[in-house]
Order: structure tokens, then C-alpha cells, then sequence
């Protein structure tokens, strides 16, 4: 008998492994930032409240940004969009190391956001041209894998070296990093003149419905993000991160079940049971008793639930988008994505501060309900 899984195309490649260590690097160096630049801001003489105000230019520049670097990739090529990016990156983190002056950093967040955003977007484009079509999912599952470990060694290391020697060995580090993906990235498929957008177009109408359950579900992901390790000290727990770090776990354990069991030839059609084992973990969160327990239990629900919805969507604009067009689909579903995260620690915040932590999820989980609707609707189609 024929071994037919002998004849399936290979997946991985030198160039999916690079792809794959672009993203990888990318959420590695921005998990390092993210907790140390509020400590370098607070050496500059900064309060515990302005300390958060990097983060949040940070991420108005990515959203707004991706509504245009996308297209920006589809005219220019995604090739040439990861080199500028990664170029623009390395000058950033070195800026960081020098700078001595908060203000500094709130100047220099805004645009490095819109850099991340042309990083990412033009990386997810870059996808097409080295995924087998019909292995897209697998593909994706397996690329997946790379923004939650940046996320989760980030953070470990950037601390480790910022107690020890400070912030500026992080940002010099870390630019010499970006400067060799810059090189790096000129060993990504070229472009192809005929395959590039003619002038700048904003993404086709199948972006719409990916966009709108991402931004439904990334309302709630915004409050975890920034209230469950204040949960946990409000509650004594001796592992504030557990939620966090648990989620993760979640994410990799189901990402590596579905390779192991494949997507089938429809894999949207798994959204919506995705979407309700995200919600599930969310209403755990907010009705069991306890607290280290509950936070384990629903993390490790809500991230596996949550890893795949992106890779569903990201598969779904793959096969659906207007190949000219893809970096401005990518766009739609980053800005969808970083705005439902900034509206959702924004409005659940408050409703945390005002009624308390438990009320914040349980709302978190109306809005990935609100959905479900949009999400069946695609797994029709």
C-alpha cells in the first residue's frame, strides 16, 4: 500500500524556520522591553502611573500603524518591509540603551509601535510564499508556536540582566539581534513585481468577519493581560504569574495536539468550539472559588481555546484574502487586535475598580459570546 503521507509537500523549510525566527525574536525582545522599560522610566523619576504610559503609545502605534504598513508590504514587497523593519528595529533598542531621559522613551514608543506593526504584518504576508497551500494550517499551528515562547523566555531574561547590569545591555543585545534578522531577511523569497499591489488599497471585505471576532476576543485578552497577577497579590497567591504562564502552557499543549491530529480539509470550521472553550475558561475564571487553583484552571482552558482562534483566522485570510492584498488583511486583523486589547484593559479596568475583578471576566466572556455568530458564519462559508 502507497504511503500517501510520503507525497505530502514539506513543511518545514530554511525559510519557514526563518519566518519562524523573526516572530520568535520579535515578541523575545518586546517581552524584555515591556517589563523593564516602566523600571527604567521609574529610575528616570517617573510614577508608578506614568511608568504605563510607554506601554500605551506603544500600542496606539502598532494599531494605527497596521492599517497602513500592511498595504504598505503589498506595494513595496514583504521581503523588503521585514528588512526595514528589522533595520528600523536595531535603531530603536539602540536608542533605548542611550537614552537619558523619560520623554525620550514616550517620543520614540509611537513609531517603534508602527515598526512593530510593519514587522509583524509583513512576516504573517511572508507566510504564503513558504507554506505548502495545502498544509497552510499546519503550517500556521506550528508557527504559532512562536509568539508564546518569545513570551514566555522574554520576560525571564530581561529581568534576570536588567537586576544584574541594567537596562542598556538589554537594548545593545538586543539591536545586535535585529541587525543580523535584517540581514537575514534578505534571504527571504523575493518578491515578485507582478505580485504586488498597484498603489496603496486597504484590505478586501473577507478581512471584515477575522477582524471582528479577533477584536471581540482581544477585548477580554486586554484585561487578563494587565489584572490577573493583580488578582492574585490582591489574594495572596505565591505565583502572581500563574495565569499567564499557565495560558501559555495551554496554548502550546493544544498547538501541538493539532498537529498531531490535523485540521482537516476545513479548518475554520473548528472556530467556533475554539472560541467557546476561550469563553469557558473565562467564566471559570470568574465564578469558581479560590484562587491558585482557579487561575490554573481557566488559564490553561482559556489558552488553548484562545492560541487556536488566531490560527484559524490567520489560515482562513491565507485562503481567502486577495493575494495583492494580503499584507493589508494581516493590517486589519493587527489593528482589530491591538484595539480590542487597549479598549478591553481600558472599559474592563474600570468596571475591575469599580465592581471588582470576578464581574470584569465574567464580562470578558460576553464579549467572545458576542462573537459566536460572526464565527459560525465563517466556519459556514
Amino acid at each position: 500500500m502507497t504511503d500517501l503521507s510520503s507525497t505530502r509537500p514539506r513543511l518545514i523549510t530554511r525559510q519557514f524556520a526563518l519566518v519562524w525566527a523573526i516572530t520568535f525574536l520579535t515578541f523575545f525582545a518586546a517581552f524584555q522591553l515591556f517589563p523593564t522599560v516602566p523600571l527604567r522610566l521609574r529610575e528616570l523619576g517617573a510614577s508608578l502611573a506614568e511608568s504605563g504610559r510607554f506601554m500605551s503609545l506603544f500600542t496606539a502605534g502598532s494599531a494605527l500603524g497596521a492599517l497602513f504598513t500592511g498595504p504598505l508590504g503589498d506595494r513595496v514587497g514583504h521581503r523588503r518591509l521585514v528588512i526595514l523593519s528589522a533595520s528600523l528595529y536595531t535603531l530603536f533598542l539602540g536608542a533605548y540603551a542611550l537614552m537619558p531621559v523619560r520623554w525620550g522613551f514616550y517620543v520614540l514608543a509611537f513609531p517603534h509601535g508602527i515598526v512593530w506593526s510593519g514587522l509583524l504584518t509583513a512576516t504573517m504576508a511572508s507566510l504564503a510564499h513558504v507554506l505548502p497551500p495545502d498544509r497552510s494550517a499546519d503550517g500556521l499551528s506550528l508557527y504559532g508556536l512562536a509568539s508564546p515562547g518569545g513570551v514566555i523566555v522574554g520576560p525571564l531574561l530581561g529581568l534576570w540582566i536588567y537586576q544584574r547590569w541594567g537596562f542598556a545591555p538589554i537594548g545593545w543585545y538586543l539591536a545586535l539581534i535585529f541587525l543580523a534578522l535584517g540581514a537575514l531577511g534578505t534571504t527571504l523569497p523575493k518578491d515578485h513585481p507582478h505580485g504586488r499591489a498597484e498603489g496603496f488599497q486597504w484590505p478586501d471585505s473577507s478581512a471584515l468577519g477575522p477582524s471582528l471576532v479577533l477584536f471581540c476576543v482581544a477585548l477580554g485578552y486586554g484585561a487578563l493581560g494587565s489584572y490577573t497577577a493583580q488578582e492574585a497579590l490582591a489574594l495572596g497567591m505565591p505565583v502572581p504569574s500563574a495565569f499567564l504562564s499557565c495560558m501559555a502552557v495551554g496554548m502550546v499543549l493544544m498547538r501541538l495536539a493539532m498537529l498531531r491530529t490535523g485540521f482537516g480539509r476545513r479548518p475554520i470550521r473548528l472556530l467556533p468550539a475554539m472560541l467557546a472553550g476561550a469563553m469557558a475558561g473565562m467564566v471559570l475564571l470568574a465564578v469558581l472559588p479560590g484562587g491558585t487553583g482557579r487561575h490554573v484552571a481557566s488559564a490553561v482552558l482559556y489558552g488553548a481555546g484562545y492560541s487556536m482562534v488566531h490560527t484559524l483566522l490567520n489560515a482562513k485570510l491565507l485562503e481567502t484574502a486577495d493575494p495583492k492584498r494580503r499584507g493589508a488583511a494581516f493590517g486589519a486583523l493587527l489593528f482589530a487586535f491591538d484595539s480590542g486589547i487597549g479598549l478591553g484593559s481600558f472599559s474592563l479596568g474600570w468596571v475591575i475598580g469599580h465592581h471588582g475583578y470576578r464581574l470584569g471576566w465574567a464580562l470578558g466572556a460576553v464579549a467572545i459570546l458576542a462573537s459566536l455568530p460572526v464565527a459560525r458564519r465563517l466556519a459556514r462559508n
